[in-house]
C-alpha cells in the first residue's frame, strides 16, 4: 500500500496547488488538471476503503469473505475517473474552444505544472519500484493485464495518465501564450479528457474481469497439481477448478482419480494429506474441495476448459522422478492422456 499512500500524498498536494493556479490563471487546462487530481485523490481514498473492507471476517451471508471488494472498489475508481475526470474535463475543454480566453499569469501556470510533474514522477516511481517486487519477467502490458491485485495497476495507471495530462497541459497553455488565442488551452483540456477516459476504460476492464473471477495464473496451477500429484493418495487429477477470491485468497476445486480398491478410511487420509501438500506449495490456496472419482479417459472432453488446465500444466512441467513413497498399485498405473482421437 506504499505506492497508493505515496499517490494520495501526491495528488492530494497537486490538487489544491492546481486549483489555485486556475484561479490566478483562469486556464481551463489547469481546472481540467485540478479535477483530474481530485478525482485521483477520491481514487486513491477508495482504495483504502476497499482494502479495509476486505479484510473482514466471513460471516453466514458471505461465507467466503469479503475479498472482492477490493475488485469493486478498483472498479468504481474507473467509473470515477471518467465521470469526475475525464466527462468534465472534455466538457470544459469544448466549451473554451467554442467560448476562448486567455490565460492569465501564464508563469504562474507553467511553474505549478513543473511542480506537480516533480510530485508525480515520484508517485510513479514510488508505484514502479512496489511493482517491479512482484512483477518478475512480465512486460508492463502483461502485469496490468493479468496482476490480481488492484491497486497498482491503478496507481500505475493514474500516474502515467497524469504525466501526459501535464505534458498535454502545458502544450494547451504554451499555444495559447505564443498564439494568443485560448482555444489551444481548450485543446489541452479536451485532450486531457480523452486520456483520462481511455485510462478508465483499460481500467473498467481490468477490474470487470476481476470481478467476475480469474483462474489462478498458469504457475500457479501447475504448482497445484504437482503438488495433488506428489503423493501415492491421487492416481491423477481429471479436471481443475480455481479462482481469485481476493488477491491473497484462492479457491481450488478438483476432481482427482483414486483406485477402486482403496477403502472410504484411505480416501479421506488420502484427500487430507493432499490439501497438505497443496497448502504447503501455494499458501494462497486458502479454500480447497476435492472430489474423488474414478478416471476414465474416454470420457475426456478436452473442450472442457477445467480439463484443459490440468493437461497443459501437466504436459509444461517436467515428468517426476521415479519416488520410493509414491509407489501405486501396478495393476492401476497412471494412464496417459487421451489423444485427440480418442476424445472423438
Amino acid at each position: 500500500m506504499r505506492a497508493v499512500l505515496a499517490a494520495f500524498a501526491a495528488n492530494l498536494g497537486i490538487a489544491v496547488i492546481k486549483f489555485v493556479a486556475f484561479l490566478l490563471t483562469g486556464s481551463a487546462s489547469m481546472l481540467a488538471e485540478s479535477v483530474h487530481s481530485v478525482a485521483d485523490t477520491g481514487n486513491q481514498v477508495l482504495l483504502f476503503v476497499g482494502r479495509g473492507r476486505s479484510i473482514r471476517p466471513a460471516s453466514d451471508e458471505h461465507p467466503f469473505g469479503f475479498g472482492r471488494e477490493r475488485y469493486f472498489y478498483g472498479f468504481v475508481v474507473s467509473v470515477m475517473l471518467f465521470t469526475v475526470g475525464a466527462a468534465f474535463s472534455i466538457y470544459d475543454g469544448v466549451h473554451k474552444i467554442l467560448n476562448p480566453e486567455a490565460v492569465r499569469s501564464p508563469g504562474i501556470a507553467f511553474g505549478v505544472l513543473a511542480l506537480s510533474a516533480v510530485l508525480e514522477a515520484f508517485s510513479l516511481r514510488t508505484g514502479i519500484r512496489e511493482a517491479n517486487a512482484v512483477r518478475g519477467d512480465r512486460n508492463w502490458g502483461t502485469f496490468i493485464r493479468r496482476t490480481k491485485a488492484p491497486e497498482l495497476p491503478v496507481v500505475l495507471l493514474e500516474d502515467t495518465a497524469a504525466l501526459i495530462g501535464l505534458a498535454f497541459a502545458f502544450a494547451g497553455v504554451g499555444l495559447s501564450v505564443l498564439t494568443d488565442n485560448g482555444r489551444w488551452d481548450g485543446a489541452g483540456s479536451l485532450g486531457i479528457g480523452l486520456l483520462l477516459a481511455t485510462a478508465a476504460a483499460i481500467l473498467a476492464v481490468e477490474m470487470k474481469s476481476l470481478l467476475i473471477g480469474e483462474a489462478a495464473s498458469p504457475e500457479m496451477q501447475r504448482m497445484v497439481i504437482a503438488a495433488l500429484e506428489d503423493g501415492p493418495e491421487v492416481v491423477r487429477v481429471i479436471h481443475m477448478r480455481t479462482v481469485h477470491m481476493s488477491p491473497e485468497s484462492v479457491l481450488v476445486a478438483a476432481k482427482i482419480a483414486i483406485r477402486e480398491s482403496d477403502t472410504a478410511a484411505q480416501i479421506t487420509a488420502g484427500i487430507d494429506a493432499a490439501e497438505r501438500r497443496v497448502r504447503a506449495a501455494v499458501p494462497v490456496a486458502t479454500t480447497i474441495y476435492l472430489e474423488p472419482d474414478i478416471y476414465r479417459p474416454q470420457e475426456v472432453d478436452r473442450t472442457d476448459p477445467s480439463i484443459r488446465a490440468v493437461l497443459h500444466s501437466r504436459s509444461s512441467r517436467p515428468p517426476r522422478r521415479d519416488n520410493p513413497k509414491n509407489t501405486k498399485d501396478p495393476n492401476q498405473e497412471k494412464p496417459e492422456d487421451p489423444s485427440p482421437e480418442q476424445t472423438q
